[in-house]
Protein backbone atom coordinates (compact mmCIF):
# COMPACT_ATOMS: atom_id res chain seq x y z
CA UNK A 1 0.00 0.00 0.00
CA UNK A 2 2.45 2.30 1.10
CA UNK A 3 4.38 2.01 -2.42
CA UNK A 4 1.20 2.45 -4.20
CA UNK A 5 0.18 5.60 -2.34
CA UNK A 6 3.85 7.01 -2.88
CA UNK A 7 3.37 6.33 -6.65
CA UNK A 8 -0.11 8.14 -6.73
CA UNK A 9 1.27 11.18 -4.46
CA UNK A 10 4.00 11.67 -7.42
CA UNK A 11 1.29 11.56 -9.96
CA UNK A 12 -1.67 12.75 -8.60
CA UNK A 13 -2.64 16.82 -9.45
CA UNK A 14 -2.94 17.57 -5.68
CA UNK A 15 -0.21 17.43 -2.92
CA UNK A 16 -0.44 15.64 0.07
CA UNK A 17 2.60 14.19 2.52
CA UNK A 18 2.81 10.12 3.63
CA UNK A 19 4.40 9.62 6.85
CA UNK A 20 4.74 5.23 7.65
CA UNK A 21 3.94 4.39 11.44
CA UNK A 22 4.71 0.76 12.42
CA UNK A 23 3.93 0.03 15.90
CA UNK A 24 5.64 -2.30 17.32
CA UNK A 25 3.62 -4.53 20.10
CA UNK A 26 6.47 -5.72 21.41
CA UNK A 27 5.93 -9.29 20.73
CA UNK A 28 9.89 -11.03 21.47
CA UNK A 29 11.06 -11.86 18.02
CA UNK A 30 9.63 -8.74 16.15
CA UNK A 31 12.15 -7.51 13.43
CA UNK A 32 11.45 -3.51 13.35
CA UNK A 33 15.05 -3.78 12.03
CA UNK A 34 14.31 -5.33 8.72
CA UNK A 35 10.69 -2.94 8.90
CA UNK A 36 12.58 0.04 9.64
CA UNK A 37 15.76 -0.86 7.02
CA UNK A 38 13.45 -0.84 4.10
CA UNK A 39 11.88 2.37 4.60
CA UNK A 40 14.97 4.43 5.43
CA UNK A 41 16.29 2.76 2.29
CA UNK A 42 13.58 3.98 0.18
CA UNK A 43 13.42 7.35 1.61
CA UNK A 44 10.36 7.42 3.27
CA UNK A 45 9.38 9.28 6.03
CA UNK A 46 8.35 6.98 8.64
CA UNK A 47 7.74 6.67 13.03
CA UNK A 48 8.89 3.47 14.12
CA UNK A 49 7.03 3.04 17.61
CA UNK A 50 7.54 1.04 20.46
CA UNK A 51 4.43 -0.11 22.71
CA UNK A 52 4.03 -2.19 25.99
CA UNK A 53 0.58 -3.50 24.18
CA UNK A 54 2.29 -7.54 24.77
CA UNK A 55 2.58 -6.82 28.55
CA UNK A 56 -0.67 -4.95 28.41
CA UNK A 57 -2.39 -8.53 26.61
CA UNK A 58 -1.11 -10.79 29.07
CA UNK A 59 -2.43 -9.04 31.84
CA UNK A 60 -5.95 -8.24 31.05
CA UNK A 61 -7.07 -11.15 28.35
CA UNK A 62 -9.47 -13.08 29.69
CA UNK A 63 -8.38 -16.56 29.45
CA UNK A 64 -9.74 -18.52 26.05
CA UNK A 65 -10.42 -14.64 24.60
CA UNK A 66 -9.01 -13.70 21.41
CA UNK A 67 -5.45 -12.08 21.22
CA UNK A 68 -6.30 -10.36 18.06
CA UNK A 69 -9.20 -8.50 19.27
CA UNK A 70 -7.95 -6.93 22.05
CA UNK A 71 -4.44 -6.52 19.99
CA UNK A 72 -6.14 -4.37 16.92
CA UNK A 73 -8.03 -2.39 19.60
CA UNK A 74 -4.72 -1.06 21.01
CA UNK A 75 -2.75 -0.89 18.03
CA UNK A 76 -5.78 1.35 16.05
CA UNK A 77 -5.34 3.80 19.41
CA UNK A 78 -1.29 3.84 19.06
CA UNK A 79 -2.27 4.59 15.03
CA UNK A 80 -4.58 7.21 16.17
CA UNK A 81 -2.50 9.00 18.30
CA UNK A 82 0.80 8.39 15.44
CA UNK A 83 -1.33 10.36 13.10
CA UNK A 84 -2.60 13.31 15.53
CA UNK A 85 1.44 13.83 16.57
CA UNK A 86 2.45 13.43 13.43
CA UNK A 87 0.06 16.50 12.00
CA UNK A 88 -2.02 13.54 9.71
CA UNK A 89 -5.51 14.29 9.12
CA UNK A 90 -5.91 10.80 6.97
CA UNK A 91 -5.13 7.17 8.42
CA UNK A 92 -4.54 4.82 5.65
CA UNK A 93 -4.85 1.04 6.23
CA UNK A 94 -4.00 -1.73 3.82
CA UNK A 95 -7.23 -3.69 4.38
CA UNK A 96 -7.80 -5.17 0.57
CA UNK A 97 -11.01 -6.92 -0.95
CA UNK A 98 -10.66 -10.28 0.53
CA UNK A 99 -10.57 -8.41 4.08
CA UNK A 100 -14.31 -6.39 3.43
CA UNK A 101 -15.93 -9.76 2.23
CA UNK A 102 -14.78 -11.79 4.78
CA UNK A 103 -15.73 -9.22 7.59
CA UNK A 104 -19.42 -9.09 5.67
CA UNK A 105 -19.43 -13.02 6.16
CA UNK A 106 -18.35 -13.27 9.70
CA UNK A 107 -20.57 -10.64 10.81
CA UNK A 108 -23.52 -12.25 9.27
CA UNK A 109 -22.21 -15.60 10.52
CA UNK A 110 -21.09 -14.70 14.12
CA UNK A 111 -22.40 -11.97 14.99
CA UNK A 112 -25.98 -11.18 13.37
CA UNK A 113 -25.60 -7.78 12.03
CA UNK A 114 -25.08 -6.90 8.19
CA UNK A 115 -21.83 -4.57 8.17
CA UNK A 116 -18.19 -5.16 7.37
CA UNK A 117 -15.58 -1.95 6.61
CA UNK A 118 -15.55 1.85 5.40
CA UNK A 119 -13.58 2.64 2.78
CA UNK A 120 -13.75 6.09 4.15
CA UNK A 121 -14.99 6.84 7.53
CA UNK A 122 -14.16 9.56 9.91
CA UNK A 123 -12.97 8.07 13.38
CA UNK A 124 -14.70 8.31 16.69
CA UNK A 125 -11.75 10.76 18.04
CA UNK A 126 -14.04 13.16 14.80
CA UNK A 127 -10.43 13.81 13.70
CA UNK A 128 -8.89 11.56 12.06
CA UNK A 129 -10.12 10.11 8.94
CA UNK A 130 -9.62 6.42 8.40
CA UNK A 131 -9.32 5.12 4.35
CA UNK A 132 -8.88 2.15 3.48
CA UNK A 133 -7.39 2.39 -0.48
CA UNK A 134 -6.66 -1.13 -1.62
CA UNK A 135 -10.71 -2.03 -1.52
CA UNK A 136 -10.93 -3.27 -4.47
CA UNK A 137 -7.70 -5.02 -4.62
CA UNK A 138 -7.16 -8.53 -5.00
CA UNK A 139 -5.69 -10.49 -1.90
CA UNK A 140 -3.87 -12.74 -4.49
CA UNK A 141 -2.72 -9.85 -6.59
CA UNK A 142 -1.27 -8.00 -3.07
CA UNK A 143 0.74 -11.19 -2.84
CA UNK A 144 2.08 -11.38 -6.46
CA UNK A 145 2.79 -7.52 -6.18
CA UNK A 146 4.57 -8.05 -3.05
CA UNK A 147 6.72 -10.87 -4.27
CA UNK A 148 7.63 -9.23 -7.75
CA UNK A 149 8.66 -6.37 -5.66
CA UNK A 150 10.87 -8.59 -3.37
CA UNK A 151 9.08 -6.87 -0.18
CA UNK A 152 10.24 -8.16 2.85
CA UNK A 153 7.83 -10.42 5.03
CA UNK A 154 7.77 -10.22 9.11
CA UNK A 155 6.44 -12.09 11.01
CA UNK A 156 4.38 -10.26 14.17
CA UNK A 157 5.64 -12.53 16.12
CA UNK A 158 2.72 -12.88 18.26
CA UNK A 159 2.55 -16.08 20.54
CA UNK A 160 -0.52 -17.40 18.40
CA UNK A 161 0.37 -16.60 15.05
CA UNK A 162 -0.50 -19.25 12.68
CA UNK A 163 -3.48 -20.28 15.04
CA UNK A 164 -5.69 -17.06 15.86
CA UNK A 165 -8.55 -15.82 13.64
CA UNK A 166 -9.73 -19.39 12.99
CA UNK A 167 -12.97 -18.12 11.80
CA UNK A 168 -11.62 -16.08 8.93
CA UNK A 169 -9.67 -18.81 7.70
CA UNK A 170 -13.19 -20.80 7.65
CA UNK A 171 -14.51 -17.71 5.37
CA UNK A 172 -11.59 -18.03 2.83
CA UNK A 173 -12.16 -21.88 2.78
CA UNK A 174 -16.11 -21.49 2.02
CA UNK A 175 -15.35 -18.49 -0.38
CA UNK A 176 -12.48 -20.30 -2.21
CA UNK A 177 -14.85 -23.58 -2.39
CA UNK A 178 -17.66 -21.35 -3.58
CA UNK A 179 -15.89 -19.91 -6.31
CA UNK A 180 -15.28 -22.68 -8.19
CA UNK A 181 -19.42 -22.57 -9.07
CA UNK A 182 -19.10 -18.90 -9.03
CA UNK A 183 -16.08 -17.24 -10.53
CA UNK A 184 -17.95 -14.00 -10.22
CA UNK A 185 -19.22 -14.28 -6.69
CA UNK A 186 -16.33 -12.06 -4.64
CA UNK A 187 -16.85 -9.27 -7.17
CA UNK A 188 -20.56 -9.88 -6.50
CA UNK A 189 -19.97 -9.75 -2.76
CA UNK A 190 -18.29 -6.66 -2.86
CA UNK A 191 -20.62 -4.69 -4.74
CA UNK A 192 -23.72 -5.57 -2.72
CA UNK A 193 -21.74 -3.45 0.02
CA UNK A 194 -22.56 -0.66 -2.07
CA UNK A 195 -25.71 -1.81 -3.59
CA UNK A 196 -27.86 -1.80 -0.13
CA UNK A 197 -31.86 -1.63 -0.30
CA UNK A 198 -32.62 -0.83 3.16
CA UNK A 199 -36.30 -1.26 2.93
CA UNK A 200 -36.05 -4.49 1.96
CA UNK A 201 -33.78 -5.30 5.38
CA UNK A 202 -35.55 -6.14 9.14
CA UNK A 203 -33.66 -3.58 11.21
CA UNK A 204 -36.83 -1.59 13.15
CA UNK A 205 -34.73 1.61 13.82
CA UNK A 206 -34.92 1.90 8.99
CA UNK A 207 -38.11 1.58 9.48
CA UNK A 208 -39.26 4.04 12.15
CA UNK A 209 -36.62 6.63 10.26
CA UNK A 210 -38.52 6.29 7.06
CA UNK A 211 -42.18 6.83 9.11
CA UNK A 212 -40.34 10.01 10.38
CA UNK A 213 -39.36 10.96 7.39
CA UNK A 214 -42.98 10.52 6.19
CA UNK A 215 -44.58 12.26 9.13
Amino acid sequence: MLLLLEELRRRAPVSFELVAVNIDSGYPGYRTDVIEAFLRDNGFDYRMIPTEHYAIIQEKRRPGSSYCSICSRLKRGSLYEAARTSGCNKLALGHHRDDFIETLLLNQFFVGSLKSMAASMLADNGVTTVIRPLVYAPEEEIIRFSKQASLPVVCCSCPVCGTADLQRRRMKRLLTELERDIPHLKSSLLKALSNVHPRHLLDPLLRREKISTAV
